[in-house]
């Protein structure tokens, strides 16, 4: 798969957070629309801190592969490596999100918006249809990394 913008380099963002209220991060995805990804989750999050939805739908997804599961400065760092390979090239990055709050949290995980990075709100873009069709097929929903793999299929 080529990135489809000469100029620009699509990275989809999906978080999953405590609760709407007070977000407090428990994991993170980054897909690029050429194929690299970033899955990670914390370790050390506040459970007591979730709301019911995320305790019944997010926590039983979490924990599949511990190389995966992390303490918050090792997720940082991840992030950061991540993104760095992205740096200097033509294609400027931008972080593709449908909900503020996973923009809002990766910048609180980094220590802010890194230069040369623009973001880029999607919701009104994302093809409900084939958002769903991506789901039926593989499913994995409120889990950051298929939510993520998912508004990369849809973006239209």
């Amino acid at each position: 798969m080529s990135t489809i913008h000469p100029w620009e380099r699509r990275i989809y963002i999906d978080t999953e957070f405590s609760d709407l209220e007070a977000p407090k991060l428990i994991s993170i995805a980054m897909v690029a629309e050429d194929g690299p990804e970033l899955y990670g989750e914390l370790a050390d999050f506040d459970r007591n801190a979730c709301s019911d939805f995320v305790r019944v739908n997010v926590l039983p997804l979490l924990g599949k592969d511990p190389e995966q599961t992390m303490k918050r400065d090792a997720l940082r760092d991840a992030v950061q490596t991540w993104m760095s390979q992205f740096a200097g090239l033509k294609q400027r990055p931008v972080i593709c999100y449908d909900h503020p709050i996973d923009v809002q949290l990766l910048w609180d995980l980094i220590g802010g918006r890194p230069p040369g990075w623009k973001v880029k709100l999607i919701s009104s873009r994302i093809d409900p249809v084939t958002r769903e069709q991506y789901f039926r097929e593989h499913g994995g929903r409120h889990h950051a990394l298929y939510d993520a793999r998912a508004n990369r299929a849809a973006y239209r």
